[in-house]
């Protein structure tokens, strides 16, 4: 049985992608998805899309052929973000951590101190196949400190653990609504 709110949405119109309603719609979700982030990055905007194409969007857009990517690895979206580092030219650094532990930080620390010619780190704030919540904010502050951006996965966390885009200085953030939010 289908709840007759949900058959009286259903039964209204489509409306278009340049209706002046559907643009003040996404002007709307931009501002609250700016919330959610805790940005006032501009830049912030809505895809109709799975978490999958936020993350290829970010890694082919900022990778250039042979940029050095530092990969934390704790899970399989860790794995997917190393798949999307050679998809796009880059080269992959690995930091491994156990399933179901969160990124290691020491590690990390270690990896860009051992590679100074890193341009990207690239972690899980909440890896979704283990549950594993890695500290963003001081990941975050260790790619400023090496001068390197990065790219962080937040379609787990947004919504269920504090995610603080600007005061943490992350750079690159996706999220979907698929899973916490």
């Amino acid at each position: 049985d289908v709840y007759p709110q949900v058959l009286q949405a259903l039964s209204r119109p489509t409306v278009g992608h340049l209706d002046p309603l559907f643009i003040a719609m996404m002007d709307e979700l931009k501002q609250l998805l700016k919330y959610a982030f805790q940005t006032e990055n501009e830049f912030t905007i809505a895809v109709s899309a799975p978490g999958s194409a936020g993350m290829e969007t970010c890694f082919v857009n900022l990778i250039e052929k042979g940029d050095k990517v530092i990969v934390c690895r704790n899970g399989v979206f860790g794995e997917r973000m190393r798949e999307n580092v050679i998809r796009a030219g880059g080269e992959v650094v690995l930091v491994d951590d156990e399933w179901g532990a969160p990124v290691s930080v020491d590690k990390v620390e270690q990896a860009l101190q051992q590679h100074p010619d890193t341009k990207i780190l690239a972690f899980v704030h909440a890896e979704t196949s283990t549950g594993a919540v890695s500290d963003a904010q001081t990941l975050g502050k260790l790619a400023k400190q090496y001068n390197v951006l990065s790219i962080v996965d937040a379609v787990t966390s947004l919504g269920g653990v504090p995610l603080k885009v600007d005061e943490w200085q992350l750079d690159a953030v996706y999220s979907g609504s698929q899973k916490c939010l």
